[in-house]
């Protein structure tokens, strides 16, 4: 792992002019890795988006390999994550023995975290890039080892388990066991006049039975049921026990019956991630939010507070400018994500808040967090003012802003007045300051800001702000490039050795 003058082009002295130029190269790309995925923006389109996220990625593989590395143990999202897998097995000239093995766990590591069809996804990317070294074999043979049920696998990641293991060339047991099983459903469709494992004998089955159809895995007996023309409602009804949590609440609307609004009697909302939870509740009309009011509500409280841990109540008197302007819409294919961390952090915030001392104010005005919506322009400068104003306890402990930073009404206003307030009012910066962006600004390379005096990180998570406030400090300048490169050795380490499997909607089916 790199330290002060260990990663490529920092310098042997790290506080020289080279080592804070790398630390500011690090932060830009953790960023971006953050929150960029590749998608549209509200004012940026897919290929830019990818265009600016490749350059940035090639650019600190080759300048900060080691660095780029470390990156997959911080909380960088699911599309950078593979990105780098991918950028350290495709380019593995002239690296070391012992980076390729602090490289090797890395990557096993991040992997056993993404949901399969990622994984699926980037087996068959190495496949067409004819990555095929020892390394790449040994990582992808260990994944496909450690899999809780390959059948599962075989029916519901077909293509994706067949490309991995002809490309790795695993040899399937003739013994007549499951696993010579599976190899005959894959490679040998059609020879087996039936299966001894129910699964694949009802995917069989599936072809001519309607009856095998709701045996199968949700997405797979889609297909199915579409081929057989089953009645879609019938067809979900049916079909709740197979489904996952998220596959519940997608078609929750299409098994409703009625014209009641409720919530799905069969999922347990208090015990879905926050920024997801918070992604759910958007999804709903105003009606289904107001009737359900008590319970949506509690469900994102229990889901904050468990979100907060330890650090529940610490944080003093926390003031919040909360950004629900018609930018925070999202675009199509991340629609209200931006409006959705927003209200993830709102209820967070008021989790980590002292009691009664959390004070939020939303652009638009509203006072209700239930009933937000993307609507109007961006006054960060006006709110910006209210959140700073003292309260009856004084002045805040701490001022999060959470915003795309496009202050438009009036433009530049929230920087004039963060400017004015840190080197005039608050030069001892009683008051911390921090913004959190949830948008990548693939012009700049970087999620936009408000003012130098001010921090800004990337969050794509609400969930992931107490640790985004850590890396925040590196780059408010307070701190040099040593600390950077310790916190990321102190990150590394403990996520290869003690770091936590990501809840896996994909893969929890309902008991």
């Amino acid at each position: 792992m790199p330290t002060a003058d260990a990663v490529p082009g920092t310098g042997a002295d790290a506080g020289g002019t080279a080592g804070p130029v790398a630390a500011e190269d690090v932060l830009l790309f953790v960023n971006a890795a953050i929150t960029a995925t590749g998608q549209r923006e509200f004012r940026s389109g897919a290929y830019q988006q990818r265009l600016s996220l490749d350059f940035l990625h090639e650019y600190v593989r080759v300048n900060y390999r080691r660095v780029y590395a470390a990156s997959l143990a911080l909380d960088i999202n699911d599309h950078n994550a593979v990105l780098i897998v991918r950028g350290l097995l495709e380019n593995a000239s002239g690296v070391s023995a012992e980076e390729r093995r602090t490289e090797g766990r890395l990557i096993a590591a991040r992997l056993a975290m993404l949901p399969p069809q990622r994984v699926y996804r980037l087996f068959g990317a190495l496949r067409r890039a004819e990555v095929n070294n020892r390394r790449t074999r040994a990582i992808m043979r260990d994944w496909l080892a450690a899999r809780p049920d390959l059948v599962h696998d075989a029916v519901k990641y077909r293509g994706g388990l067949k490309t991995a293991a002809r490309h790795i060339h695993l040899r399937c047991p003739e013994d007549g066991g499951a696993a010579d099983e599976v190899g005959a459903f894959l490679f040998r469709p059609g020879r087996l006049p039936r299966y001894r494992h129910g699964l694949l004998d009802a995917w069989r089955r599936a072809h001519y039975e309607q009856g095998a159809v709701h045996e199968l895995p949700f997405t797979v007996a889609e297909g199915f049921a579409a081929r057989h023309g089953m009645k879609r409602e019938a067809f979900l009804e049916r079909m709740v026990p197979r489904m996952t949590r998220l596959e519940r609440l997608r078609t929750q609307g299409r098994r409703s019956t009625g014209t009641a609004p409720r919530l799905p009697a069969d999922v347990d909302l208090t015990v879905m991630p926050l920024t997801r939870l918070a992604l759910y509740v958007l999804s709903l009309g105003f009606d289904v939010r107001a009737a359900h009011r008590a319970e949506l509500t509690g469900a994102l409280r229990a889901a904050a507070r468990r979100a907060a841990g330890p650090d529940a109540g610490s944080w003093g008197r926390v003031a919040a400018v909360l950004d629900d302007s018609y930018s925070s819409s999202g675009s199509g294919q991340k629609r209200r994500r931006p409006l959705a961390v927003a209200l993830a952090c709102h209820f967070l915030l008021e989790a980590l808040a002292a009691p009664g001392a959390y004070r939020p104010r939303w652009t638009s005005g509203g006072t209700d967090p239930l009933l937000v919506r993307p609507w109007g322009p961006t006054p960060l400068g006006l709110c910006v003012l209210d959140a700073l104003e003292p309260g009856s306890g004084g002045a805040p402990d701490r001022l999060i802003i959470v915003s795309d930073g496009w202050d438009n009404a009036p433009p530049g206003l929230a920087g004039e007045v963060l400017r004015v307030w840190r080197t005039r009012l608050d030069p001892g910066r009683r008051t911390a300051a921090l913004h959190m962006n949830p948008v990548y600004d693939a012009d700049g390379f970087d999620v936009r800001r408000l003012a130098p005096s001010v921090p800004t990180a990337g969050i794509r998570d609400a969930e992931d702000l107490p640790a985004l406030v850590e890396i925040a400090q590196f780059a408010e300048g307070r701190t040099g490039p040593a600390e950077l490169y310790r916190y990321l050795d102190r990150r590394v380490a403990h996520f290869v050795d003690g770091g936590t499997r990501r809840d896996q909607d994909e893969e929890e089916v309902a008991r």
